[in-house]
């Protein structure tokens, strides 16, 4: 490839959020069938329709267990193993204290402490029994709720450029509101993904990250969140309390070849905290990560599998 090859950009609305394809080929049958492919997707995966296999879980939930296709059963195992780590942040159970938050949805007030302390009961994920001969689901308790949102678009970003390998497609970007996957190069080289600025206009930046054949997600504070009293609430809630997580970070950003790793690993190094994160990293040698922190500081892991160009000078820079 050279400067001059031209990209080719697709979008559509999809889950909730703006869904960007770009391609070096104008093929608007191929964008098509990807766009079809994530919607195919989103059906399987979510709890916002009436008929899912996910909302068939969740109302038979203290009652039946559920049989559910293939793919929501092996998603689902996983989205068990990885709530159930020790000290894990993430948690595929926390969809009643989410209801009860409603961030991002309409929510301006703190819950009463009894309410969370009630719901906290219903978000233990060794509650929900896993039977694989009979590929179902069992929520044990009545008032249970599983919710794949953490994870699925990840996956769904990998089914995609899956699927776009087996088109022969060679380089690509797909960004699904925030998960983004690429495959190959992009015309100059490595892809350019900007860095959001916390709390900021949506177009300001605070750097570009530089990948090839990787995938970029990042979790921040500022996403969703409402602030009352001087204090700020946002949607990245702790299991283990049912409030928002408080410490030191505004945002974490995951580079790493599949993107459900992504989802993952925003969720858990945010519950860790930056200290206990850049001690974990290197135990995870296909992750690395950028840290944005509340005191102006990014602090970047050994950028093996990226580049790092920083946009804006008011913030301290280091590298891990």
């Amino acid at each position: 490839m050279t400067p001059d090859d031209r990209i080719y950009a697709y979008s559509a609305v999809l889950m909730g959020s703006p869904i960007l394809l770009k391609l070096f080929e104008h093929d608007e049958s191929l964008a098509s069938r990807i766009f079809r492919l994530i919607k195919l997707q989103e059906i399987t995966f979510t709890v916002n329709r009436p008929h899912s296999d996910i909302m068939a879980i969740n109302h038979a939930a203290g009652r039946d267990p559920v049989t559910v296709s293939a793919p929501v059963f092996e998603l689902i195992r996983r989205a068990k193993a990885i709530s159930c780590l020790p000290d894990s942040s993430f948690n595929f159970t926390i969809g009643p204290l989410v209801k009860r938050w409603k961030i991002g949805f309409s929510g301006h007030s703190i819950p009463a402490a009894e309410d969370l302390q009630a719901l906290l009961a219903l978000t233990h994920p060794q509650d929900v029994i896993l039977d694989e001969s009979a590929r179902s689901v069992f929520l044990q308790k009545a008032g249970m709720e599983i919710d794949l949102g953490a994870i699925a678009k990840g996956y769904i970003a990998d089914v995609v450029r899956d699927a776009l390998r087996e088109a022969q497609v060679e380089n690509a970007l797909i960004n699904l509101g925030g998960n983004v996957q690429t495959l190959g190069a992009g015309a100059e080289g490595a892809w350019g993904i900007g860095l959001k600025k916390p709390f900021a206009d949506a177009d300001t930046l605070i750097g570009v990250i530089g990948v090839t054949g990787k995938s970029v997600v990042t979790s921040g504070v500022y996403e969703r969140y409402f602030e009352l009293d001087g204090h700020c609430y946002h949607h990245i809630l702790d299991p283990k309390t049912g409030y928002p997580l408080d410490n030191e970070l505004l945002s974490v950003t995951i580079i790493s070849q599949d993107s459900i790793d992504g989802d993952i690993w925003t969720t858990l190094l945010y519950g860790m905290g930056v200290e206990k994160s850049l001690a974990y990293l290197p135990q995870i040698p296909h992750i690395e990560a950028i840290f944005v922190t509340r005191d102006g500081q990014i602090i970047v892991s050994s950028q093996r599998q990226f580049t790092f160009t920083p946009l804006d000078d008011s913030y301290q820079i280091t590298t891990y």
